[in-house]
């Protein structure tokens, strides 16, 4: 499939505003026409001066003229540069459109692939970054490539020799720019690459920096920062150390050319094959000839550096979409979920190998196995979160892949041990399940879960702002109000990954309570490493190392499954440990409170 040009992209995201760019250009040419007329204004005034014409009123008028034409020039540039500009904001606005609902179409696995400060990085930074040459390069990189052309073939109308000669200085301009982009070649991708790992690097120190603290790493860790800061501009500048000397000749000689024009305009005057008149006018015009040349070249790093940029956002856009019909194919008949022959790969290693699973309507059914195992995976996959390599989950008998992600979503509510909460209202958190939901059913569900009295005890009540990932509340708090979320939902099947994992011994009876009133008559999957919370399950599935080891009650496992049992006997002791450790928190609680 052949790989889609730059342009291609730039007009698909400005939309009904490419014209835009369009009428940019158009104004553009316009504005190089009325920049060249003020040179043969000139050229006429020279003429008419050596000719002796000392009528003053007709130079008045040649002067007006060309301030005329020069403000219709500025006019004309504005326009055009603000047309670019409108075309450009919408640009960079339908790339991050684009890339937000890209991520929420792709599996979770390529999201998960890179580091989430690399996302922060291209969508805002870098594509900020295009800004300036994506608006300017339209209308300038135009003029300034334009009016050369047109002031070099008038000039060679007037005579050839004295027209090539203009190009002496810029011949040897360009073989330093050769020598300059061989030197450079690389660097700019490489400095992409280092300022992606200091990115990175200053998000996760930013982030750990609890633990950083509390452990008394600050020196080894800033240390990795610093490291990474460093590469960054060592990168640079070495690059610029590379480039400096044929840089520095560029920018001596391109625009240089007198080099050429005086020796040889002088030697053809001398000798009488070229007039007076003609040589001051190759001299005027020579001055204004490469001059915008210089500047249009001043935009080839831009236009490198957006090319980068616009290969990070199409690699993005470019990634394969979790494919799902409009339509459904066809009507599930109830709520069964079944995994055939089901595997799957994350980061190039089968996690999961052919695993088989029936769950029943309205079954509560527990998935256990060491850590590592794939329980996670398998919960993820249900919920359509990744697609499979091969084999098929039904919902109903019908083809996961063959219903509408809409729907399918619609049908299960997921509470993972670290649910997330937007710096928002907690309103608005939990009616994100349901976004029509009036203020009434979201309190409703509130209550239902048991947050509604903790929610009123809150600054603002419903109202109060959570917070960055709801950091104004607590773990317990914040896990109660994902689950009223879920509770909002109202979905027929509820997957519990680990719900009660991060929370502390006084919430947990509280987020027990509200997993009980939430999946009540709902089929439940539910991942869990305290294998007491299970033993009740209708049906308990054993993975191990990405395989369904063994299946059945609690009872039944204990009988016939060694990983069980033995889970189960480390399970009771860490248990009778946990039992004690409760017990003390709770008399210290007693004697604090006393």
């Amino acid at each position: 499939m052949k790989k889609r040009g730059l342009i291609s992209w730039i007009l698909e995201f400005a939309g009904r505003k490419s014209v835009y760019f369009g009428g940019s250009v158009v104004l553009a040419m316009m504005s190089v026409a009325a920049s060249f007329v003020p040179y043969l204004i000139i050229s006429r005034i020279v003429k008419q001066l050596l000719d002796g014409n000392k009528e003053w009123d007709y130079y008045f008028k040649q002067v007006v003229l060309m301030a005329v034409c020069w403000t219709v020039r500025l006019t004309l540039h504005s326009i055009s540069t603000s047309l670019s500009h409108i075309a450009t904001f919408t640009v960079l606005g339908g790339i991050r459109t684009q890339l937000c609902e890209k991520l929420s179409k792709i599996p979770l696995g390529a999201v998960l692939d890179d580091n989430s400060g690399s996302y922060k990085n291209i969508i805002v930074e870098r594509v900020d970054s295009m800004e300036t040459t994506l608006a300017h390069i339209i209308p300038e990189f135009t003029s300034n490539l334009l009016l050369p052309v047109v002031m070099f073939i008038y000039l060679i109308t007037i005579d050839a020799r004295l027209g090539l000669a203009n190009l002496v200085g810029a011949l040897i301009g360009l073989i330093f720019m050769m020598v300059m982009f061989a030197k450079s070649k690389g660097g700019y991708e490489l400095s992409v690459e280092k300022t992606k790992k200091l990115n990175d690097t200053a998000v996760e120190y930013i982030n750990g920096i609890e633990v950083i603290k509390a452990f008394g790493k600050t020196g080894s860790s800033y240390e990795k920062f610093v490291v990474a800061a460093r590469e960054g501009a060592d990168v640079f500048i070495d690059w610029m150390r590379r480039c400096i000397w044929p840089q520095s000749g560029t920018m001596a000689f391109l625009p240089a050319t007198f080099l050429g024009v005086l020796p040889v305009g002088l030697m053809l005057v001398k000798n009488g094959s070229l007039t007076p008149e003609n040589f001051i006018t190759g001299i005027i015009l020579s001055t204004g000839l490469i001059t915008p040349l210089v500047v249009a070249f001043s935009y080839t790093d831009d236009l490198l550096k957006m090319g980068t940029i616009f290969g990070e956002v199409t690699e993005i856009l470019e990634r394969k979409d979790m494919v799902r019909p409009s339509v459904a194919i066809k009507n599930p008949k109830g709520t069964d979920i079944n995994l055939k022959n089901v595997r799957f790969t994350y980061k190039e290693k089968e996690v999961l190998h052919g695993i088989n699973m029936n769950i029943k309507e309205g079954q509560v059914v527990a998935i256990v196995g060491p850590s590592g195992s794939g329980k996670s995976t398998i919960a993820r996959i249900i919920d359509s979160l990744w697609d499979v390599d091969s084999g098929e989950i039904t919902f109903g008998g019908v083809d996961i892949q063959n219903l509408p992600l809409d729907y399918y979503m619609g049908q299960i509510s997921y509470v993972a041990q670290d649910n997330f909460l937007f710096d928002m209202s907690v309103k608005e958190n939990i009616r994100l399940a349901k976004p029509d939901a009036s203020d009434k059913e979201v309190i409703k569900a509130a209550k239902a879960t048991g947050c509604h009295e903790f929610i009123m005890g809150l600054e603002n009540g419903y109202d109060t702002i959570v917070g960055g990932a709801g950091g104004h509340l607590s773990g317990g708090e914040r896990q109660r109000i994902c689950i009223a979320r879920a509770m909002l939902k109202n979905a027929p099947v509820v997957i519990l990954d680990e719900a009660t994992a991060y929370t502390d011994p006084e919430n947990e009876a509280l987020v027990q309570e509200s997993v009980a009133k939430l999946i009540k008559g709902k089929t439940l999957i539910v991942i869990a490493h305290r294998l007491s919370t299970i033993v009740d399950a209708d049906n308990i599935f054993v993975i191990n190392n990405g395989n369904v080891e063994a299946s059945g009650t609690h009872v039944q496992l204990l009988k016939n499954c060694k990983l069980y049992k033995k889970m189960w006997e480390a399970h009771s002791i860490s248990k009778d440990d946990e039992d004690e450790i409760k017990s003390d928190y709770n008399g210290k609680k007693e004697v604090a409170n006393a």
